[in-house]
């Protein structure tokens, strides 16, 4: 595809947006947008005026206005100077296209993309956490509306929904969609220790299962697990293949992955069903794996795939020989993406959206998983559970993956909806957290989408 033949309205038009959340994603956004013909994003939004601003500033922006009220904000904007500022509602109403919602607060997510559709504006969705819960009320609202909200490129949904759809077009047959977790396992074979994210263990033993040899692969994936005392599944990836599931009708195997301890060209063999050696015990999975590497070898930088069945024996064979990942039985490959650049690559989602009027995920997302909360662990009531840090960790709580229902006592509560809330009644380990188990906050902007996304039954 020629990009600027698809995005020739770049050279009519400039597309204005704001950015709302100034962290490791909306500053690479800012300082790439710099670089971008036809985008000008001159409007920061964070908690405070003077975060936004400083960002701004650290990107090479100068002449910034901190504006506290919409009159100085309009002022600040028909004098052309960029513009600060602690709350979107004092900015929705400027001539704006797009507004890029990177909060990672599920809340905040949720109030800024409603007052951002209400205001007439595309939104473009890095909030992933609030995608999971409200993701299609958001786009039928939008629609009603004449605007679009999109997952972004940048991200892994937006590139995993392209990826899988480029493969369905040109008539490939899906067994797995996926990607790698965000954080590298890269093992030190002369200590036999592993690292990732900053943290190294002691793994003895694991250098014998390096390579699989001719040995069965759902025994291998087994013994990696076993042997690495680091968690393996993060609810943000689970998260994110939420959003995928409700672009494109697709489900995981299992509800919390099977999430293997795998190298990059062993993806065509785990990603595989049981009958051909894989792990997978259906067709067109979801799947999430942890890329396993030696120091100096190549990531796959928190990219996607999928595993696609050979229909061709010969042309397949050809594709081994240029180097393409091909199971050993010759039944399955990998075709991966190895990338995702944040705020880098999300132009293309912004121009999609203003120029184009189509979102970079599904035109019409649906209902069909819900990121769900399991106790891993004795919780007793009263219990204030609260997601914290990077990975929206709550203590004793794992993610699951299980079919979206409406809201009610009997069923399992949406994981970002859990957090911040008290227990009313205990819950056993190995249970899931249903909605009546939890004193929830009707009033949130969260809730309330929700629950107007359950009252609807016709979903396309």
């Amino acid at each position: 595809m020629n990009h600027h033949r698809y995005f020739a309205g770049v050279d009519t038009r400039t597309v204005e947006c704001v950015i709302v959340g100034t962290g490791g994603f909306g500053r690479s956004f800012l300082a790439q947008a710099r670089h971008v013909k036809g985008l000008n994003c001159r409007v920061a939004v964070d908690r405070d005026a003077a975060t936004a601003a400083a960002v701004l500033a650290s990107v090479g922006v100068t002449d910034i206005a901190e504006c506290h009220d919409r009159a100085s904000a309009c002022a600040a904007w028909d004098a052309g100077r960029p513009i600060a500022v602690a709350d979107l509602a004092i900015v929705a109403d400027l001539p704006i296209d797009v507004v890029l919602e990177a909060t990672g607060n599920p809340e905040a997510g949720a109030r800024h993309a409603r007052l951002a559709i209400e205001a007439g504006k595309h939104v473009v969705m890095v909030t992933k956490e609030t995608d999971s819960v409200v993701g299609p009320i958001l786009a039928r609202m939008a629609a009603e509306r004449g605007v679009v909200v999109s997952p972004i490129d940048g991200d892994q949904p937006s590139l995993l929904i392209g990826l899988a759809t480029w493969a369905q077009v040109i008539g490939l047959r899906i067994v797995a969609a996926g990607k790698s977790s965000e954080y590298d396992f890269v093992f030190n074979s002369a200590t036999e220790e592993i690292t990732s994210n900053g943290v190294t263990v002691d793994a003895p033993g694991f250098g014998d299962w390096l390579d699989a040899g001719d040995r069965p692969w759902p025994k291998v994936a087994a013994a990696r697990a076993r042997l690495v005392p680091l968690p393996q599944r993060a609810v943000p990836d689970l998260c994110e293949m939420v959003v995928v599931a409700n672009a494109l009708g697709m489900a995981p195997d299992r509800p919390d992955y099977h999430a293997p301890i795998a190298r990059i060209a062993e993806l065509a063999d785990l990603m595989a069903p049981v009958a051909d050696g894989g792990l997978l015990t259906g067709q067109g999975q979801l799947e999430v794996f942890n890329c396993l590497r030696l120091p100096g070898e190549a990531s796959f930088a928190g990219g996607v795939f999928v595993t696609v069945v050979c229909e061709d024996d010969e042309t397949w064979a050809m594709l081994r020989d240029k180097g393409h990942v091909v199971a050993r039985n010759g039944k399955t490959a990998m075709i991966g993406l190895p990338r995702h650049l944040l705020g880098m690559e999300a132009a293309t989602t912004v121009f999609e959206v203003a120029l184009l009027g189509v979102s970079s995920g599904a035109e019409k997302p649906r209902p069909v998983m819900d990121l769900t909360a399991h106790a891993d662990a004795d919780l007793p009531a009263g219990s204030l559970l609260v997601a914290e840090g990077h990975h929206h960790t709550i203590q004793n709580v794992s993610g699951r993956m299980t079919p979206a229902h409406a809201l009610s006592d009997d069923t399992p509560i949406p994981y970002y909806l859990l957090s911040g809330r008290r227990l009313k009644r205990g819950v056993k380990a190995g249970q899931m957290i249903l909605c009546g188990d939890v004193d929830l906050d009707t009033g949130s902007e969260l809730y309330r989408l929700r629950a107007a996304q359950d009252a609807i039954t016709d979903w396309f």
